[in-house]
């Protein structure tokens, strides 16, 4: 089967993101037409509701730098639809997706023709493990898309490692409206005889749910020591971790404690196959990036960029804004209408002198940017309704001194669309 690039994309997202039922009987039967490319490989899983791309970053990087050939897939992308699949770094080239979707869709064809089509993420993890297994990777730090339990993702037999990042709620109408709901799904990643590294401050209710499943499934559950905290700015922290001095480039006490899992993770590969020098964890942790979590695209004034999207997130968020304290504030929001609007705004909003509401261009779930500002006004001082994001941050770019912060968060999709609009503003503003 012959397909150009533009048609691999258009196919992919042509499917209906979800399935008409939870459950890995879709992927499975996919899987399983492709000889079940995913048994061949061996994975680190990281579930959770915030901080699985962070670390998944950094478990990535450093396995790269010790030498390991690293698959990576995760979700969503900010940039480029690619970013979803990579190898050491690199997304995974267009000819390569097309010969992998190319494969997938003519299994993907036979089952719809069944009247059991694989969602796009299905058939998109099915693209990742055709190419992690061409390309022979050693390892693949998977990201779960969403809860864990029925996730595509968790197709896999049991991971090198399992990883639960932090909990909170996310995603209510599918995976419960409790932490302990929450904590199952998420939880529904530990096979048996595995390894589980959990973020250390989760919630007293979903850490105990963590310890039930884990000793159902006879895991060894490692929790991170606590960091020692040597500097930390809007630009990154200096910390010690258990003898290893090192520096987080992402912002804010809860990249230490992610970093702490990271470190633990590799800890525990270590033991089971993938060993790692303490040197490459240090210098790949040193070198990690990750778009839109709180990442300073300009200095005169601060061009902030966040993806955080739902309560724990914004919570984070609002923790980091702590470090500008005396720089005026003056936000660009966007918001998804399913997800806890008014419990994020909370957290974020007594930071801000100003706010420009705006719509998640594209996407059919945007909360209309009226009705984000009705919610915002009784927490901000200064409300704007701007129907083009992009005029939004044009307006709140106008207000900023040369030493106040344009902050633009709320969505991850919304980080998408403005992330080209704000790295050309925030290369203009350096060079001024």
């Amino acid at each position: 089967m012959s397909l150009t690039y533009q048609e691999a994309l258009d196919f992919l997202h042509g499917i209906p993101r979800f399935g008409k039922k939870p459950g890995l009987r879709r992927i499975r039967r996919l899987l399983e037409r492709m000889g079940n490319p995913q048994d061949t490989l061996r994975f680190i899983h990281v579930a959770g509701t915030n901080g699985k791309g962070s670390t998944c970053a950094m478990v990535s990087r450093v396995l790269a730098r010790a030498g390991y050939r690293t698959g990576l897939y995760i979700s969503p992308f900010v940039l480029d639809f690619r970013e979803r699949i990579q190898v050491d770094g690199e997304m995974i080239a267009p000819q390569d997706l097309v010969q992998s979707t190319a494969l997938v869709k003519s299994h993907w064809d036979a089952l719809n023709a069944e009247g059991e089509p694989p969602s796009e993420f299905e058939t998109l993890l099915a693209v990742a493990m055709d190419y992690f297994q061409r390309r022979r990777v050693d390892v693949v730090v998977l990201e779960v898309g969403m809860g864990g339990r029925f996730d595509a993702t968790n197709v896999i037999q049991t991971p090198v490692v399992s990883v639960i990042t932090s909990l909170g709620l996310d995603h209510t109408e599918y995976l419960g409206d409790t932490i302990q709901q929450i904590a199952m799904e998420k939880c529904g990643i530990i096979k048996p005889g595995g390894v589980t590294v959990c973020y250390p401050r989760q919630d007293p209710k979903a850490l105990e749910v963590v310890r039930r499943r884990c000793a159902e499934e006879n895991n060894l559950l490692i929790l991170p020591k606590q960091a020692q905290v040597l500097s930390m700015d809007f630009f990154g922290t200096r910390m010690v971790y258990d003898g290893l001095e090192l520096t987080v480039p992402l912002v804010g006490v809860h990249q230490v404690l992610n970093a702490s899992v990271a470190i633990e993770t590799l800890r525990a590969a270590g033991k089971r196959g993938l060993p790692v020098a303490d040197e490459d964890i240090v210098s790949g942790i040193g070198q990690v990036s990750f778009p839109a979590r709180l990442e300073v695209l300009g200095r005169k004034p601060y061009i902030v960029l966040d993806g955080a999207h739902n309560p724990s997130g914004a919570q984070v968020l609002g923790e980091a804004l702590k470090l500008l304290e005396g720089r005026n504030i003056h936000a660009v929001m966007g918001m998804l209408g399913n997800k806890d609007v008014s419990g994020s705004l909370q957290f974020i909003l007594p930071y801000c002198k100003s706010l420009c509401a705006v719509p998640v261009v594209g996407n059919p779930l945007s909360l209309p940017a009226e009705k984000l500002a009705e919610i915002a006004r009784p927490l901000c001082p200064r409300v704007e309704v701007w129907q083009d994001p992009a005029e939004g941050v044009r307006a709140a770019l106008a207000r900023c001194g040369p030493e106040d912060v344009l902050l633009v968060c709320g969505s991850l999709y919304l980080a998408s669309y403005l992330r080209p609009l704000l790295t050309e503003l925030g290369a203009c503003a350096n060079q001024s």
